[in-house]
């Protein structure tokens, strides 16, 4: 089973939320990533401008090495229907695992 875990708000500066994502939320996909049913995890951040690229890369990155042989990736984007597009297409990925996808409506 993908399970989702949505971030609904972060700070604005890059530092800031990566600090912020490790110190509430990494925990949380932990948890979820532990559970014997989940198969694959899509973490759902808020949008954010190119310099959040690289920790958020990095979060995707190095949570699916950790978790192998279960699927991680990271998408960013408001709920809408290029967002969901894209997690209808992670559902349907088994292959995809460790990338951060933006999305643009």
């Amino acid at each position: 089973m993908m399970r989702q875990l949505e971030i609904e708000t972060l700070p604005d500066a890059p530092l800031d939320a990566a600090g912020a994502f490790m110190a509430f939320y990494l925990s949380a996909a932990r948890t979820a990533l532990a559970d014997p049913a989940t198969t694959a995890l899509v973490i759902l951040l808020p949008p954010a401008g190119h310099d959040h690229r690289d920790w958020r890369l990095a979060l995707a990155r190095d949570l699916a090495r950790e978790a192998a042989p279960r699927r991680v990736n990271v998408l960013a984007g408001k709920p809408g229907a290029a967002r969901a597009a894209a997690l209808r297409f992670l559902a349907d990925a088994p292959g995809v695992t460790g990338h951060y996808l933006m999305c643009h409506e």
